[in-house]
């Protein structure tokens, strides 16, 4: 492994048409990221190095063999260990692509993995389709014949190997087709975290320009390796667990006699499920199929756009990469893009009756609650500078549920079920009593992010049409906020707090939020009333959890302190409620609290929150002083012993993950690119574009 040094002097480089920010060895890769079902990573540096895996960790094997002049080699998972590995020379992660770069006997091969996730574009981003592209050429002098098989094992459509599943293959217009898929398609059966999807099907769809052989067979990849064929019958596909002897979908790529002029095959990856969401009894299609567009149709256009979304999707990764890298540098763009897909994988886009878009939040490896507001929150500066439409997407089913008579609280929820039933709070209490609920923290994340994005929208018809739930938590936050109760706050590991001074903060900001939706809505009196509450609480505030050079955690414990992330709103929204001098104060104090892999999130412990860190780092005027709190995090990505998809709960000393892993909350980090203005309009201008 390079020095830490050398790895802080990433920049911006391009591969082809792709430009990404280098990277060293991200914590874990993404290959295939949809959503929580259809999300599959590589965990080890090499692609070679261990079998490809669902974000969970669960084993869902794609391999990949290349013979070169008849001799095979491995280009993607551990097996069969006997053939040898060829040799990676590089991996780049970009927005929309991974790309692996391997030299080996003569030749250069690259596979590209490219999910054109363009938020601009809600029927691509649902689209469940990723592209594998392969470059081959020589780069000796010689010519060299290549041939690449691909071969994908039936544990992909089912959640363990117990399961039966069943194999078909049929043709579209432009693709053979190879699907896999469980026997009983029990659709939307069950709910739970530590899960993959058990109904719908995987497909395997190889261009009929390419002319290339398929087989549904469980010993593709030993007849290719030994005879550079595939069986000519498929296996007998009777209905049979998942196990490794059952038949796999295999397809082989001829690149024939290859010269230093690159030779490029590609073929795509889908998986379909006619349900994706149950909210409130109701089964719930995919976004993509509202308008019951059939599969065939589906890939047919994937395959039909390929070249065109490409060109898109590679310029899309150049301008991102350098718009990241202008405004918080590269470190902060590693991390931007490393981010990038895992939030929106994290989330399950659908439409309702309307056939309006409805996206739900999966709280991956924490309970796998649905919807969960206090992970729409830190996840929104994401889709606020992305596209706000998808954050309205978000946040309408909890105020929808929150409108019915069955929520009987005068705060908000927590969340709507356990992904992917949304059929009503589970967490705590639940909808019976107040037991382990976030009375404060959710209704201040839910008063923010309505204003938020009736700012980002210029309109407020959102809070106009759930006014009254708005009203009630602005009331609840206007008797309870600034001396919050002994209660939960968004970071519930770490237990109750009485006198919470940050979640103080978010009931101040809330309330601001709310005058502000008032004054929109023309309510002026109300929005009088509630702007003086606000700025008569901040003032209160500073005197409460002053302590010397900082601000204290709690109201009534000194010599403690905590990271003060919800004060980025004051800025970002211009509420304008606390003056300079508490951030220059409380970043003064964070700079001396440093350890080698980040901040710790308060005086308790020495772990952070990833999301929270940058929402800090935020509150920074000064480039080193951003700098200073986000190189840590930095030397973290590529240092942290636990390869997986990011977490955003560790160790600043030893950089283990402490829990959570592939949550959306990563798209926290985009607050440094939403708090830049001009930027964001650049963004949003784009998404409106293509609505």
């Amino acid at each position: 492994m390079k020095s830490i040094h050398s790895f802080l002097a990433s920049s911006v480089v391009i591969f082809g048409s792709i430009a990404a920010v280098s990277q060293e060895r991200p914590p874990a890769t993404p290959l295939i990221a949809h959503n929580p079902y259809f999300s599959v990573w590589s965990m080890t540096n090499n692609l070679t190095d261990s079998d490809t895996a669902h974000w969970t960790g669960k084993a869902q094997p794609i391999s990949g063999i290349v013979r070169i002049d008849g001799k095979p080699f491995r280009f993607m998972g551990h097996h069969p260990e006997e053939i040898p590995a060829m040799q990676q020379t590089s991996l780049t992660v970009a927005a929309t692509h991974t790309i692996y770069q391997f030299a080996q006997s003569g030749v250069f091969l690259e596979l590209a993995f490219f999910t054109p996730s363009l938020p601009s574009d809600l029927d691509l981003l649902s689209r469940p389709v990723t592209y594998l592209t392969w470059k081959a050429k020589s780069t000796d002098g010689a010519a060299h014949r290549v041939e690449v098989l691909l071969d994908v094992d039936p544990i992909i459509s089912v959640n363990d190997r117990s399961q039966a599943v069943v194999t078909s293959r049929h043709q579209t217009a432009s693709l053979h087709v190879l699907s896999v898929g469980s026997r009983d398609q029990n659709i939307l059966n069950r709910s739970g975290d530590d899960l993959r999807i058990d109904w719908g099907y995987f497909h395997l769809a190889i261009p009929k320009s390419e002319e290339s052989p398929t087989a549904i067979v469980p010993t593709a990849r030993q007849q290719f390796a030994t005879h550079g064929d595939l069986p000519a019958t498929d296996a007998i596909s009777m209905p049979g667990p998942a196990h490794g002897d059952s038949p796999h979908l295999a397809a082989t790529l001829n690149f024939g006699s290859v010269t230093a002029t690159p030779v490029e095959r590609h073929l795509l990856v889908a998986y379909t499920e006619g349900y994706a969401i149950q909210y409130l009894q109701r089964n719930m299609r995919p976004y993509w199929q509202r308008n019951n567009m059939p599969v065939e149709t589906m890939l047919d256009t994937a395959e039909k756009q390929y070249a065109d979304l490409e060109t898109r999707g590679s310029a899309f990764d150049q301008e991102l990469a350098a718009d990241l890298t202008k405004v918080g540098g590269p470190h902060y763009a590693t991390l931007g893009i490393l981010s990038y897909r895992q939030t929106l994988a994290a989330h399950g886009l659908v439409a309702d009756a309307n056939g309006d878009p409805m996206l739900f939040a999966k709280e991956n490896f924490s309970n796998g609650c649905i919807a969960t507001v206090d992970v729409l929150y830190p996840s929104a500066p994401f889709f606020l500078f992305f596209q706000p439409k998808l954050l309205e997407a978000q946040l309408r089913p909890v105020l929808e549920y929150s409108a019915l008579a069955r929520w009987r609280f005068p705060f908000a929820p927590h969340d709507l079920g356990q992904y992917p039933l949304a059929n009503g709070q589970v967490y705590g209490g639940g909808e019976l009593t107040e037991e382990d609920q976030m009375p404060v923290e959710e209704s201040g994340n839910m008063v923010i992010l309505v204003d938020a994005l009736a700012r980002a929208q210029g309109d407020a018809h959102l809070a106009e049409q759930y006014w009254p739930q708005l009203t009630r938590w602005a009331q609840y936050l206007k008797e309870k906020g600034l001396d919050p109760e002994k209660q939960l706050t968004t970071d519930d590991f770490a237990g109750h707090v009485a006198h919470n001074s940050n979640l103080s903060i978010k009931a101040i900001d809330a309330l601001a939020a709310y005058a502000d939706l008032a004054r929109l809505l023309h309510h002026e009196d109300v929005a009088k009333d509630y702007s003086t509450t606000a700025k008569t609480m901040a003032g209160k505030w500073i005197d409460m959890a002053a302590e010397g050079d900082h601000y204290k955690l709690a109201f009534n414990s000194p010599d403690t302190w905590s990271q003060k992330y919800n004060l980025v709103w004051d800025r970002i929204l211009d509420y304008n409620l606390f003056p300079d001098s508490v951030r220059e104060k409380e970043v003064a104090y964070y700079l001396t609290k440093l350890n080698r892999y980040g901040l710790p999130l308060d005086s308790r412990a020495d772990y952070t929150k990833l999301d929270w860190s940058i929402w800090t780092a935020t509150l920074t005027t000064k480039p080193d002083q951003f700098a200073a709190i986000l190189d840590p995090i930095y030397s973290w990505l590529n240092e942290t012993p636990t390869r997986v998809p990011l977490t955003d709960w560790y160790d600043t000393k030893n950089g283990k993950q402490i829990g959570f892993q592939a949550r959306s909350v990563v798209g926290g980090v985009f607050i440094k690119a939403l708090a830049d203005k001009p930027l964001t309009t650049k963004y949003r201008t784009a998404a409106g574009a293509n609505k």
